[in-house]
């Protein structure tokens, strides 16, 4: 496997560097020496490859032979998922960091067992955070998703009049499959494991939200958003 860090402050330049835990977990555990490639990026666009010149458990350094500078799709593809028991919906925003999308968005849903409320809110937060950022190591991407402010329905319905609002809905009579799609970004919504209520559903179409599913298969909240996003990446072109 190729060995990919991040260091969100790295730009353009002869060397790049990672220190701290990055550089430890690197030299330490990776067991990375002088002499093997290695790749860096910023997070927002830029990767730098190259040999290693310098590898201690404080600071890894690289002499850059390789830049290359990635744009970000003009079409962004967000998954707002909803809280879901156990590790679902870190799972799912995991496999979604890896299939390429662009941000996502904790969704406080009505049937969500899991609550964040107060000291909590901030805590998911920093955990998706770190899930999308190690994700984005693994899968080697350009890009750290976003990782948006936890929402109420009525605040992702607002996201209905600025994108194009595909809701996963197993009820649904339009197959993703064969949606017809525009220039518009997208937001994927993915419900709890006990679904979206029809008062969610209601307020989402109200807003121009539209209904679709997978197929006849009833999907987890872990795996649903990352099939979905499977075939949008097929039908925008991104594979």
């Amino acid at each position: 496997m190729a060995h990919f860090y991040l260091n969100e402050l790295l730009e353009p330049g002869e060397t790049a560097t990672i220190l701290g835990l990055e550089a430890r977990h690197a030299v330490t555990v990776s067991r990375l020496e002088v002499g093997e490639e290695v790749s860096i990026g910023n997070g927002l666009g830029l990767i730098q490859r190259g040999p290693i010149t310098v590898a201690t458990p404080a600071e890894l350094t690289i002499a850059v032979e390789q830049s290359i500078v990635v744009e970000r799709p003009a079409q962004a593809l967000v998954l707002a998922q909803a809280l879901a028991k156990g590790d679902r919906d870190e799972l799912a925003i995991q496999a979604a960091t890896e299939l390429g999308v662009d941000a996502v968005v904790p969704w406080a849903s009505a049937r969500s067992i899991i609550k964040w409320e107060g000291a909590k809110v901030a805590k998911g937060l920093d955990r998706w955070t770190a899930i999308v950022r190690e994700a984005t190591k693994q899968s080697i991407r350009a890009w750290i998703p976003d990782v948006l402010d936890l929402g109420t329905t009525k605040q992702l319905a607002r996201l209905a009049d600025e994108t194009r609002m595909l809701v996963l809905e197993p009820t649904a009579t339009t197959s993703l499959v064969d949606l017809e799609l525009d220039d518009r970004d997208i937001t994927l919504v993915v419900g709890p494991e006990g679904g979206i209520t029809s008062a969610e559903l209601e307020t989402l179409i109200y807003s121009g939200a539209e209904l679709v599913q997978l197929g006849t298969n009833v999907l987890r909240t872990s795996t649903a958003g990352p099939a979905a996003i499977a075939v949008l990446n097929a039908k925008l072109g991104r594979w």
